[in-house]
C-alpha cells in the first residue's frame, strides 16, 4: 500500500508547487510578464518557424502543381522558313521583349533626342529641378509617341495584324515589323556614323542602306541622335548665356560682385522664355527635326 501511495503523493506535491508558483506570480508587482508565463517565448519562437515551414512547402509545391496542370513544353517544328514555334515559346519571347521594352524605346525611337534637349533646356533656364524628372520623361514619352505614330501604325498593320489574325509565321512577322523601324532609323542616321560602325565590325560595303545589318544600324542611329541632341541644346543655350553675361556685367558695374548673377538672371530668362512661347517652339522644332 505504501508503494501505491507514492504516485498519489508525488501528484499532490506537483499540484501544490504549481499552485504556489501561480500565487507567487500573482503577488509580483514589478509588471514583468515573463515570470508568470515562462513558456510564452517558446511559443513565440515556434510560430515564425511554423510559418516559414509552410511557406517553404508552398514554394516546393508550385512546380509540381504547374506540371500537374500540363503546361506545354517548348516545341519547334520545321526547318528554315517554315519554322513553327509552340505557344509556350512565343510567350517566352513576348516576356523577353517586355523586359527589353525600355531599352528598345531608348535605342530605336526619338526618345533620346527629346529627353536630352529637355534636360539641357532646364539647365539653361537655371530652374534646378523644375520641371521635375518625371514631368520631363512624360513629355518626352508622349512626344515620342506622336512622332513615332506613323511608324508604329505601319508595324501594327504589316506585322501584328497578319500575325494575330491571318496566321503569319513568326519570323515573317518579325521581318515585317523590322522594315518600318529600319526606314525611320536610316533617315535619321548620318552616313559617316554608319560607315564608322561598319568599319569597326569589318563588314563589307553594302549597295544601299537597307542592306546594313540591324546590329550595326542601331548603334549608328544612337550616335547620330546624341549628336543632333547636343547640337539643338547648344543653340538653345546661347540666348540664356547672353542674359547671364549681361546681368553679371551690370552687377559688376554696380559693385555687387558678391551677389549671384544666376539668382538675378533667372526671372529674366523665364520672362523671355514665356514671351517667345518657348514651349511651343521647342516642341515644334523637335517634331520638325524628324521630318525628312
Amino acid at each position: 500500500m505504501k508503494a501505491k501511495k507514492a504516485p498519489h503523493n508525488s501528484k499532490a506535491v506537483i499540484a501544490s508547487v504549481a499552485k504556489q508558483s501561480m500565487l507567487a506570480c500573482q503577488s509580483i508587482t514589478d509588471g514583468s510578464p515573463r515570470r508568470c508565463a515562462p513558456r510564452d517565448d517558446g511559443v513565440k519562437r515556434t510560430f515564425p518557424k511554423l510559418g516559414a515551414g509552410i511557406l517553404l512547402l508552398l514554394l516546393l509545391a508550385m512546380p509540381a502543381y504547374s506540371l500537374a496542370q500540363g503546361i506545354p513544353m517548348v516545341n519547334v517544328t520545321g526547318t528554315g522558313k517554315d519554322t513553327q514555334y509552340s505557344l509556350s515559346l512565343q510567350l517566352l519571347a513576348l516576356m523577353t521583349v517586355l523586359t527589353l521594352l525600355p531599352s528598345l524605346l531608348l535605342m530605336m525611337t526619338s526618345f533620346v533626342r527629346i529627353i536630352i534637349v529637355m534636360s539641357i533646356l532646364r539647365q539653361a533656364l537655371g530652374t534646378g529641378q523644375t520641371p521635375p524628372n518625371n514631368v520631363l520623361v512624360g513629355i518626352a514619352l508622349f512626344l515620342t509617341l506622336f512622332i513615332m505614330a506613323p511608324t508604329l501604325e505601319a508595324v501594327y498593320q504589316n506585322a501584328a495584324v497578319p500575325y494575330m489574325e491571318q496566321g503569319m509565321k513568326f519570323d515573317k512577322a518579325l521581318a515585317a515589323a523590322e522594315a518600318p523601324l529600319r526606314s525611320f532609323m536610316t533617315k535619321q542616321t548620318r552616313e559617316e556614323d554608319i560607315g564608322m560602325f561598319m568599319q569597326m565590325a569589318r563588314n563589307k560595303e553594302v549597295a544601299s542602306a537597307d542592306a546594313v545589318p540591324f546590329t550595326t544600324l542601331v548603334p549608328a542611329f544612337i550616335t547620330s541622335e546624341l549628336k543632333s541632341a547636343f547640337t539643338i541644346g547648344f543653340l538653345i543655350y546661347i540666348p540664356f548665356v547672353v542674359i547671364d553675361l549681361i546681368v553679371a556685367s551690370v552687377l559688376m558695374s554696380m559693385g555687387m560682385a558678391m551677389l549671384s548673377p544666376m539668382m538675378i538672371s533667372m526671372p529674366f530668362k523665364l520672362m523671355l522664355f514665356v514671351l517667345v512661347d518657348g514651349w511651343s517652339l521647342i516642341m515644334g522644332s523637335l517634331a520638325a527635326s524628324f521630318v525628312t
